[in-house]
């Protein structure tokens, strides 16, 4: 299978994945038009669509896709309905495209409904974990998000981490503020800046990296609990995981 990243709209991605002989399922289609480019770019014949969860910029661009795909299988969870999904699926589902088997993970947080799509090597995540960092909770809480996390990190390490959106820079900024001592975080903060100086992509990225950068991950590390309880007490990797979203939803 080749994977393929799509920018899409302020810092979205949209992500396709086609075989040798150019089927293709896309995720979270945004918007249409560069999908459409894409597809008559590389010949590619779309199969299906992928929907996380119900935010526009993950489902804009699914009434044009459909339009000009009317046979496509559009996937999704209760919550995508109105926005095009043809088949519901939850936690524990399977749905098989282009010969891939890929397992439905509920991950609330971001939005209630929100779900995961994973057959190795790849997860798409939506908007739940970023290189670096987590989702805002617009819906959930953060004992659910950090539950979803704990979903997410017992998959293979070799797993790539397909998510939504170009959020690694300030991710990485903001771990780098909490940690400033740590190497792995300030190695990887060097990267991404170069990555980003050059206008390149930062994505997919390994579970295996993300255990060591992705602060939201790192939350029974008891050098991070130490390093947070100058300003809290808390020690529940549930509430350190809050704690770490608000401080990020206001850096």
């Amino acid at each position: 299978m080749n994977l393929t990243s799509i920018p899409a709209l302020q810092d979205n991605y949209i992500w396709v994945l086609n075989d040798d002989a150019g089927r293709c399922l896309i995720v979270d289609p945004g918007e249409a038009a560069p999908v459409l480019a894409a597809i008559a770019q590389n010949g590619w014949q779309p199969e299906a669509i992928l929907l996380t969860h119900h935010h526009n910029d993950h489902t804009g661009g699914v009434p044009e896709l459909l339009a000009r795909y009317p046979d496509l299988t559009v996937y999704g969870p209760e919550e995508t309905r109105e926005k095009g999904a043809k088949i519901i699926v939850a936690e524990g589902d399977h749905v098989s495209v282009l010969g891939h088997n890929f397992h439905v993970i509920a991950t609330p947080g971001h939005t209630l409904g929100h779900i995961c799509f994973f057959s190795a090597p790849y997860l798409f995540c939506g908007d739940t974990m970023f290189s670096g960092g987590c989702g805002r909770l617009f819906e959930g809480t953060p004992e659910q998000m950090y539950q979803s996390f704990e979903k997410l990190n017992a998959l293979p390490e070799e797993t790539l981490i397909c998510c939504a959106h170009e959020y690694t820079l300030s991710n990485l900024k903001f771990a780098a503020h909490i940690l400033p001592e740590d190497e792995a975080i300030s190695q990887y903060y060097r990267e991404v800046k170069e990555l980003r100086a050059k206008k390149q992509i930062t994505l997919p990225t390994l579970l295996k990296t993300e255990r060591k950068i992705n602060l939201f991950l790192r939350t029974q590390d008891h050098v991070l609990i130490n390093k947070i309880n100058a300003e809290t007490s808390l020690q529940q990797p549930e509430h350190v995981f809050g704690w770490l979203r608000a401080k990020k939803d206001n850096f």
